[in-house]
């Protein structure tokens, strides 16, 4: 049932296991006050187990024991179900220590640093910041642009979205030029495009991507990441006799061999970071070019063209597309910066020094952002934080 919950949790449950998994919950109350602390859990945790042993496990985990269990009773009883949800997907990684946490105690929010605690204070106004969700905007060919949200579908010639996602197919026209389709995806949202060449984008919040309303035969498949940061799970050259597939970042160019990979190109950050997750992409940034493998990330600076080529936890870096949000070992600022763009709000520092604290921590998207920062608070790193409007204070 573990694996039920997490998966309905990860809104990856079918209706058919949506159905059997309210049945259970309310067959006992046992059930349903498991079901809601897995739940309230799920906004967090510190690590994925793969990445540590078991006895790190117990040094790295602190909890308050409700039912007198060992630490070392709960690690013997979980592993066989931690490690059953990490066969079935990369995002459940992260479901297994959230479970660990859940039974063992309180989960939270763990600081690398070793500050001295300080209390905490919260000021904050009467406004609600409500998480992301699925909007964008299209610019058509012809400079004309559509409002794509939940519940507003539309249509036009090969394209068609229900609001959520936008999926091009293919044409009964003779097509002798490329056209060019812009999908602009705003500071808190999200949103999925098919190309016309079956190839799968997601577009994380501050995004923009320029590609061919149809790709022709005998020419590169080029799209253009304008800015922002998208996973692309490309359709194979065998697939289009051949006809590559490349990703244009303004600094560097990206063929690729292989099919799935993200990139990471936001306007305000100094790097551009490309990580491979399935199959190879070739990077070329006019100076040296660079073979990815599965599992390595390319960092490029923007400044000097300079690549670094580091392998990383893939399931970390990609986890925005799952509804997740994985900071491993990130600043505050860093992580501040993330949230930003996903809540659309501003987020300001009055003491510089707690940008540079770090983090271990995995946070849900559909979480409010108050829920979040009270999360984030409650390692008493900050003094207090204040919402006002649109703009978060941290002191």
């Amino acid at each position: 049932m573990y694996e039920l919950i997490i998966k309905y949790l990860s809104n990856k449950a079918s209706e058919e296991e949506v159905a059997v998994l309210f049945q259970w919950i309310e067959a006992s109350p046992q059930n349903k006050l498991l079901f809601v602390k897995i739940k309230k859990a799920w906004v967090l945790t510190v690590t994925s187990y793969s990445e540590l042993e078991w006895t790190e496990i117990k040094e790295k985990i602190q909890f308050k024991t409700e039912n007198q269990l060992s630490l070392e009773q709960v690690i013997n009883d979980q592993k066989p179900k931690i490690k059953l949800l990490n066969r079935v997907r990369p995002l459940l990684k992260y479901a297994a220590v959230i479970i660990l946490m859940l039974v063992v105690g309180d989960s939270y929010f763990r600081s690398t640093s070793n500050a001295e605690m300080t209390p905490i204070n919260i000021i904050q106004s009467a406004t609600v910041v409500s998480a992301g969700t699925d909007r964008a905007t299209l610019t058509l060919a012809d400079g004309s642009t559509v409002v794509l949200e939940k519940g507003k579908s539309f249509s036009d010639k090969n394209v068609i979205s229900n609001g959520e996602r936008l999926i091009y197919g293919s044409t009964k026209e003779e097509v002798y030029a490329i056209e060019y389709n812009y999908l602009t995806v705003p500071r808190g949202g999200q949103f999925f495009v098919e190309l016309q060449d079956g190839t799968q984008v997601w577009l994380n919040s501050e995004s923009q991507l320029k590609y061919p309303v149809t790709f022709l035969e005998g020419v590169p498949r080029s799209v253009e990441l304008v800015y922002g940061e998208a996973y692309f799970d490309v359709s194979p050259t065998t697939e289009h006799n051949g006809d590559v597939f490349k990703v244009l970042t303004g600094k560097q160019k990206i063929e690729v061999i292989g099919t799935e990979f993200n990139v990471k190109a936001y306007q305000d950050d100094e790097h551009v970071y490309t990580t491979l997750v399935e199959g190879k992409v070739v990077l070329d940034n006019s100076i040296q070019s660079n073979d990815l493998i599965p599992g390595q990330q390319s960092i490029l600076n923007k400044e000097t063209s300079d690549v670094k080529i580091a392998k990383v936890n893939v399931a970390s870096e990609i986890s925005w597309r799952d509804g997740v949000f994985s900071f491993r070992g990130k600043t505050l600022k860093e992580i501040m910066k993330v949230l930003s763009r996903w809540y659309d709000v501003n987020i300001l520092f009055q003491n510089n020094e707690l940008q540079e604290i770090k983090y271990i921590g995995v946070l849900s998207k559909n979480q409010k952002l108050e829920e979040i920062l009270t999360i984030i608070k409650n390692t008493k790193f900050i003094n207090a934080y204040e919402i006002n409007d649109n703009t978060i204070l941290i002191k």
